[in-house]
C-alpha cells in the first residue's frame, strides 16, 4: 500500500510520563528526507463536547477554573470518554448531566475535530443536545469547580465576537452550528 511521501516512519514509541488523564509519548521518528529524530505530543482519549441549548434557545454554559491560564472561563461541558464507552452520544449525555445537572430531550452529533494535531492525539466529538432541562445534582470529578449558568445565545455571540471567551472548544461548537445553522 503506497504510503504519502509527506509521512514519518515511527521506528520507536514510548510513554515518557502518565497521569490521569493523558500521557506524553515520545516517538523516534525518520522524516522523508530520512533524518531522524524525536517527537513528543499529548494523547489522551477521545472528549466529548456538548452545545446544551435549553427549551427557551439559552445555551447552558459553565464557568470552571482553569488552572493551566489561572482564571474563570466561559466553556461548555466537556469530558473525556471512558474506557467502556461504545456510545460517543451516550457518553455526551453523561457529560453533560455530571458536568451540568441538566439532561437534554434530543442530542445529535454537530462535528468531529482534531482541535491541536500539531502537539496532541486530541479528537473532540462536538454534539448539540436540545430541549436541556435542570434534573439532577452535579457529580463533579475530585478536580473540578464549576458554576452553572444558562446564558443567551444572542449573549453568546456578542462575549465571542467581542473576545470576552476564549475557550477554543466554545467557539467551535458555535462556530460550527452557525454555520450550519446557516447552511439550512
Amino acid at each position: 500500500m503506497p504510503t504519502d511521501p509527506l509521512a514519518w516512519e515511527t521506528t520507536d514509541r514510548e510513554v515518557a510520563y502518565t497521569c490521569p488523564g493523558f500521557d506524553i509519548v515520545n516517538e523516534s521518528v525518520r522524516l522523508p528526507d530520512g533524518t531522524e529524530t524525536d517527537f513528543d505530543y499529548l494523547s489522551e482519549p477521545p472528549s466529548v463536547c456538548i452545545l446544551p441549548f435549553t427549551a427557551d434557545g439559552d445555551v447552558v454554559c459553565i464557568d470552571e477554573w482553569r488552572q493551566a491560564v489561572s482564571r474563570v472561563n466561559r466553556s461548555l461541558p466537556v469530558g473525556g470518554t471512558e474506557p467502556d464507552d461504545t456510545d460517543l452520544e451516550a457518553a455526551a449525555h453523561r457529560e453533560l448531566r455530571e458536568e451540568t445537572g441538566y439532561e437534554a430531550d434530543r442530542m445529535e452529533p454537530l462535528v468531529t475535530v482534531e482541535p491541536a494535531n500539531g502537539i496532541a492525539d486530541s479528537v473532540l466529538h462536538v454534539f448539540v443536545a436540545e430541549g436541556c432541562q435542570p434534573t439532577a445534582e452535579q457529580e463533579l470529578d475530585h478536580n473540578e469547580s464549576i458554576r452553572v449558568e444558562p446564558v443567551a445565545f444572542e449573549t453568546v455571540l456578542e462575549s465571542l465576537l467581542a473576545g470576552d471567551v476564549r475557550d477554543g472548544r466554545l467557539a467551535l461548537a458555535v462556530s460550527y452550528y452557525q454555520l450550519r445553522e446557516g447552511a439550512d
